[in-house]
Formats: C-alpha cells, sequence, structure tokens
C-alpha cells in the first residue's frame, strides 16, 4: 500500500462494524465539511461488500478517482448486509454494489427511508450457463443435443449458491439437461476446470454469472435461455446516505452518470482477483487499469484530475 495516499483502509470483520472509530466524515456540518471547490464534503467513506467482486473492484476504482479529486477517502469492508445497516444509519457514505430489483430488494425495502438511490452503473448482471465461443452449442437446450461434445457434463459451483439452485431447480428440468453429469463443487473448482479446457482447447460447459472476470479471460460466451429458466438480468445500483446529494451535489451527479460496460467491468475484475501481478494489490490493480483507461477519470468526472 502506498503510505503517501489519503486512503485508510479499514476492514470490518464478519459483519461487526467498529463503531467506535471516528466518523466525522458523516457530519455535514464539521470541520472537514464542504471545502471542496465543488462543495462537496471533502470525506467520505465507501462500504465495501464482502464477497462481491464486482462490488470490490468498482469500489476501489472509485476510491483512487476521488482520491485524484481532492477528496479525504475512507473504505470500510463487511457484509452486505451490514453496510446497508452503515448506510442507514450514517456509518457509511456510499456503497457501489446494490443488486435489484430482486437479490438486495430486502434490504431497500428495509431501509428505504433511510438510503437514497444514485443511480444505476450496469444493467446486465444475470445467472448464465456458459461454453466457450468456438462450441457448437447456441441454447440451454442445446446441450442436451451436443451432450457428447461436452463430455455430457455441465461444471457447477457450490451446492449452496443461489446458481446452482436455480440450474437444478429450473435450468435442467426446463431444458431436459437431467441426462447431463452436473457436478458441484466450488467456483475455484469449476474455473480450474474452464482454464484447462481453455488451454487444451476442450468444449466445456459451466455456470457463471455476469458481472465476472472470467469472461475477459476465457473465450467464453452464454448460452441462450429462450424459456428464461435462469431469470431476467438485474441492475446494480449505486446507494448512499438519505441526504448525499445534499452534502456531496456535485459526486452525485458524477455517480448518476456514470457506467461500466462489459470489457470494461471484466477486465478490471480480471486484473484485481486473477492477475499475479495485482490480485494481492487492489490499488495497483486499479492503477494499472486506469493506465489502459486514460480517458476514463475525464469521463467521469468531466473534467482533469488534480495533480
Amino acid at each position: 500500500m502506498n503510505l503517501g495516499r489519503h486512503t485508510r483502509r479499514v476492514a470490518a470483520a464478519g459483519g461487526t462494524l467498529a463503531l467506535a472509530v471516528s466518523l466525522a466524515a458523516c457530519a455535514s456540518g464539521d470541520d472537514g465539511g464542504s471545502d471542496t471547490a465543488s462543495g462537496d464534503e471533502k470525506e467520505i467513506t465507501i462500504g465495501i461488500p464482502s464477497g462481491w467482486d464486482e462490488g470490490i473492484a468498482v469500489s476501489n476504482l472509485w476510491a483512487k478517482v476521488l482520491e485524484e479529486k481532492g477528496y479525504d477517502v475512507d473504505t470500510k469492508t463487511a457484509d452486505i448486509g451490514v453496510v446497508f445497516t452503515g448506510l442507514a444509519g450514517g456509518d457509511m457514505d456510499v456503497l457501489f454494489d446494490t443488486w435489484l430489483p430482486i437479490t438486495h430488494a430486502d434490504y431497500v425495502d428495509k431501509f428505504g427511508d433511510d438510503i437514497s438511490d444514485l443511480g444505476t452503473w450496469y444493467d446486465d448482471a444475470k445467472l448464465t450457463i456458459a461454453v466457450n465461443e468456438d462450441s457448437p452449442a447456441k441454447t440451454i437446450g442445446d446441450l442436451a443435443k451436443y451432450a457428447d461434445d461436452y463430455g455430457n457434463k455441465l461444471v457447477g459451483i457450490e451446492a449452496g449458491a443461489g446458481l446452482t439452485k436455480v440450474t437444478k431447480e429450473e435450468a435442467i428440468p426446463t431444458y431436459g439437461l437431467e441426462g447431463l453429469d452436473y457436478t458441484i463443487s466450488s467456483t475455484p473448482a469449476m474455473l480450474a476446470e474452464l482454464k484447462g479446457a481453455a488451454d487444451k482447447g476442450n468444449n466445456i460447459a459451466v455456470t457463471l454469472w455476469r458481472p465476472h472476470w472470467a469472461y475477459d479471460e476465457f473465450p467464453v460466451r452464454d448460452l441462450e435461455d429462450p424459456e428464461g429458466a435462469m431469470g431476467d438480468a438485474e441492475e446494480i445500483h449505486t446507494y448512499g446516505t438519505k441526504d448525499f446529494a445534499d452534502r456531496y451535489p456535485e459526486l452525485a451527479g458524477w455517480l448518476k452518470a456514470f457506467t461500466l460496460d462489459d470489457e470494461q467491468l471484466f477486465s478490471l475484475e480480471n486484473l484485481m482477483f486473477n492477475d499475479d501481478e495485482y490480485k494481492d494489490d487492489p490499488e495497483a490493480a486499479v492503477d494499472a487499469w486506469l493506465e489502459a483507461n486514460p480517458d476514463f477519470v475525464d469521463q467521469v468526472t468531466g473534467g482533469a484530475a488534480a495533480e
């Protein structure tokens, strides 16, 4: 970590917030308040949901962007429910990983009066079954027809995952895939099989989801799902405190306009979670990504970053 940066990384383990930590950034009338050129409060706390790769990646990206624009950034990592609680209570200011209308609807319903929707930055978050690009199947149903081409196998992830449940209870019976060997193990095991097949040029079918860095790392594509067995795509929203737009009027405008496409998001995740040079250093991964995307900061903020 570069100790010369403003960002102070603070982890909140397993769903427990260190509420004793000073959170002056959450108060609009303190000494660290509205002293940026735009009138935004200077200090901001980003809540990072543990285990949600796209949220971790985008949170670290925005931490860097805000540092370059002169904000004093703090990050806190916690379970997703704890982050929502932190937003509602004013202990955190912004969360970049709210999946709607299904996955995080309960949290939004529970805390809706005390949080605010700051915009949608990704609109194709979904559960998928994917295959290598040059293989014959086009739809999920085609896996029954071309079973031999895929070794009569569909590679899954953890038994308790929502993706596993949907695949087993919806996709397989809907498309008549009961004859396939649906292997359930773990996400790392699935990715290892995907890598092995890609290295050897073999056909493979796996359960996957968007967004995921595998789409950047491997030549894979989603099978069409004409019956909608895997569920509809969701949107990923940014949420903030109830008074976020009042305290950060310029930043609220940036976030409302902020989007990432598949190529941008998957490449960022790939660097952060899969590249041996950067996967243990998210700040370095962001620096490398911004070097490869030199116009990004200007595009999301409408101006050059501070030196």
